[in-house]
């Protein structure tokens, strides 16, 4: 074989090579990422003429296939209680897509997953047609039926976390939407729906209880609190209280909207009353990197991993001594999710371990047997047991005789914060509760638009009334 000749056949051979990696690649490597995306119209055809799996709700399903009669789409999603459930099943639309738990276990709820392996080979012998699994969340129905009716027709959000697993049993965002008006096979009609819910101003898809962050108001102080318990406070350590606190370097003052006095308040009574001029000074006392860093050790600044991709609650980076007496009240740039202050009251409860939160419980196939399940699992020490057993007695205080009586419950040690946040100028202000009720192991975060009127403790109590 001549020079010339011998290259073409090297270069022949290079290219039959790089097309052989190439395909093995696209159906090897990138298998997984190719039958999940929704562009993929081959892919998509086959799926919506098959059976997908159901989103259960205690063994009840929330959202399910249903046949059509007619090809090539023999299967159209259904959602029960759509508007209930959206913020977790999410969408499954031809056009739009998937979003939510019907885009991250879009795998499972189809059949392709690796735990599903062994009975895509079973169905593939006895010649059935490939099955979908099912997903069992951890969500109570009374619980998140409890918060839907609580919030009414106002702006809220409401999370309610088992606060000794992480397992979220109730997860609640209005104003909401009717995924069913999506996974529609009416073409038109599924666009207008799209285009209707994508120029509504009450954003009626944004999941406030996960996806959206707001200022926290008072229920920070918690945050506050335990740092300075971490950190050489009592309960009842004497911290000065003015009526009115002069920001330092501005014309500022910061007042105190409850009645506080203008002398001295116990770290405990200031919980109680929640004296903002208080916690300022113990910010201001404690420097913004000790508060940073228990807010961090919370899970402020960091994303939640597992089932729950939630937005990333903040607290500034470098904030000046005015903006930190601020930032103690969950005001200047704080910011945080219902989830994240659930997590917050959670840990307090739970000794001051922080669980990861999760909203799958298991995967089944469509046998009932279960191919997947979670285990709970711990995200940090955000302060010693002893002193978040004194933050939790503070808490009751709270609820006994202070700003959150109307989360009492007869028969339950409930424990909480309330606050009051506010926002852009003409803007609504926010309400909100953190807290627990001791016996169920629950622990609740409610925020609420105050535009409409009520505050976010009776639908704190409604939630923890109704948990199992």
């Amino acid at each position: 074989m001549n020079k010339s000749i011998r290259g073409v056949a090297i270069v022949t051979i290079l290219m039959f090579l790089a097309l052989l990696i190439n395909a093995t690649v696209g159906y090897w490597v990138r298998a997984d990422e190719l039958n999940n995306n929704p562009r993929n119209t081959r892919v998509q055809d086959e799926q919506f003429g098959a059976p997908r799996g159901p989103i259960l709700a205690a063994n009840t399903p929330i959202a399910d296939s249903v046949e059509t009669g007619t090809r090539p789409y023999a299967n159209q999603r259904q959602y029960l209680d759509g508007p209930l459930y959206a913020p977790i099943t999410g969408y499954y639309s031809y056009i739009f897509g998937r979003s939510g738990l019907e885009a991250l276990y879009n795998a499972e709820l189809v059949g392709q997953a690796d735990s599903q392996f062994t009975q895509r080979i079973v169905d593939t012998l006895s010649g059935r047609a490939p099955q979908g699994g099912q997903i069992q969340t951890t969500i109570q129905p009374r619980a998140q039926q409890a918060a839907w009716d609580a919030l009414g027709d106002r702006e809220g959000a409401v999370v309610a976390i088992d606060f000794t697993t992480g397992a979220v049993l109730a997860w609640v965002s209005r104003p909401s939407f009717d995924p069913s008006t999506l996974a529609s096979l009416d073409f038109p009609a599924t666009q207008q729906a799209w285009d209707q819910l994508n120029t509504d101003p009450a954003s009626p898809m944004s999941d406030r209880a996960t996806k959206e962050i707001f200022a926290p108001g008072s229920v920070f102080k918690l945050v506050v609190a335990a740092a300075a318990l971490d950190h050489g406070y009592a309960p009842q350590t004497m911290i000065d209280t003015p009526q009115e606190l002069p920001l330092p370097g501005t014309l500022i003052t910061l007042p105190n909207l409850a009645a506080c006095g203008n002398t001295q308040q116990s770290l405990d009574n200031a919980l109680t009353l929640s004296c903002n001029t208080t916690f300022a000074n113990v910010a201001l006392d404690l420097g913004d990197d000790v508060i940073r860093e228990q807010a961090q050790a919370f899970g402020f600044d960091s994303a939640f991993g597992g089932d729950m991709a939630s937005a990333v609650s903040t607290f500034p980076a470098d904030p000046d001594p005015a903006q930190l007496a601020m930032s103690a009240i969950g005001q200047f740039e704080v910011a945080a999710t219902p989830l994240q202050m659930a997590v917050v009251a959670g840990a307090i409860a739970n000794d001051g371990t922080v669980m990861e939160p999760y909203v799958v419980e298991e995967v089944r196939n469509n046998n009932q047997r279960v191919v997947s399940s979670h285990q709970p699992t711990v995200v940090n020490q955000a302060m010693t047991p002893a002193n978040a057993a004194l933050l939790q007695e503070m808490m009751t205080h709270v609820v006994q005789r202070g700003t959150g009586t109307q989360a009492q419950i007869s028969g339950l040690t409930v424990g909480g914060k309330t606050g009051t946040a506010e926002t852009t100028p003409g803007a609504s202000s926010h309400s909100w509760f953190a807290g627990f009720a001791a016996e169920k192991n629950v622990a609740v975060a409610v925020y609420l638009a105050t535009d409409a009127g009520g505050t976010a403790t009776p639908v704190a109590r409604a939630v923890m009334e109704a948990i199992s």
